[in-house]
């Protein structure tokens, strides 16, 4: 049973490995930043497979498809592949067929595999030009489409959809406020833009209630999709994040380790992960 109130335990990655059966690994702050692998990403990876470990990297990005993590991991020396790779883009599909959004008019932020998510969902992507009509947005990546004329062009489809008398479907793959962009510098990312639309709409229509629905972190379905693809029974999450990879682990009801990143765990957090982990090495 979790309890807010136990301490976490300082770890290694070593003891994790000899007390839980697989490992799922967030990709930003975790294996990698903006600029490249970290340190200790390759030497893990090494080690899970020299073990036989079974892991799955849980990531809140939609902007990259499997495929394109595994050319992107590959050419920063880690052998990692599609098919140990979890993002929050993959539930785009899901989402469009479960609330019948076939052929919806969506306005997507982001690159072009964020695009394809959509499609393959059954939505249909609009030109980003001013006046477009829309029955749903989504807030995938700050990469791909321009950050404040995207998030402008969004807000104003939705108040002229709300205006119309329509409510058009809100949702966001990657509730990430902040990523690491390497070089000790941090960057904004979907959930940022995000916040920025529903701050608006909820001046414009107060009590409107008019937020984006959380796919990814801390929402607990990538948890339980990593774990359902691993077969394991008793998993551990490494992540860098209170407020997405910890919460959400906890969520699922999974172990977690925390790595000192962009969060750090104190007496007064209000989440606290099972471990508190200084370093990936193993």
């Amino acid at each position: 049973m979790y309890d807010p109130a136990v301490a976490p335990t300082p770890t290694t990655v070593g003891e994790l490995l000899d007390t839980h059966d697989a490992l799922l690994l967030d990709a930003y702050g975790v294996l990698v930043d903006g600029a490249g692998a970290l340190p200790d990403a390759a030497p893990l990876i090494a080690e899970l497979l020299r073990r036989g470990t079974p892991y799955a990297v849980v990531t809140n990005d939609a902007s990259r498809s499997p495929a394109t993590y595994v050319r992107r991991f590959a050419a920063m020396g880690l052998p990692i592949p599609a098919e140990r790779i979890v993002t929050s883009g993959s539930l785009i599909p899901g989402y469009f067929r479960t609330h019948g959004l076939a052929g919806a008019r969506t306005l997507v932020l982001g690159t072009e595999d964020s695009y394809r998510y959509v499609i393959q969902g059954g939505g249909e992507p609009v030109a980003l030009t001013p006046g477009i009509e829309v029955d749903a947005v989504a807030i995938c990546d700050d990469a791909g489409t321009p950050f404040l004329d995207g998030i402008e062009l969004a807000l104003s489809a939705i108040v002229r959809a709300v205006e119309a008398g329509r409510r058009p479907r809100l949702v966001l793959p990657n509730p990430d406020l902040v990523y690491p962009k390497g070089g000790g510098e941090l960057g904004f990312t979907a959930g940022a833009m995000a916040l920025l639309v529903e701050a608006a709409l909820g001046r414009r229509y107060p009590g409107g209630a008019l937020v984006f629905e959380r796919l990814g972190k801390p929402e607990p379905h990538l948890f339980v999709e990593g774990k359902r693809l691993l077969g394991a029974a008793n998993p551990v999450m490494i992540g860098d994040q209170l407020e997405t990879d910890v919460a959400g682990a906890r969520a699922a009801g999974m172990a977690v380790a925390l790595l000192a990143g962009v969060s750090r765990w104190d007496a007064t957090s209000k989440i606290t992960p099972t471990y508190l982990l200084e370093r990936l090495a193993p």
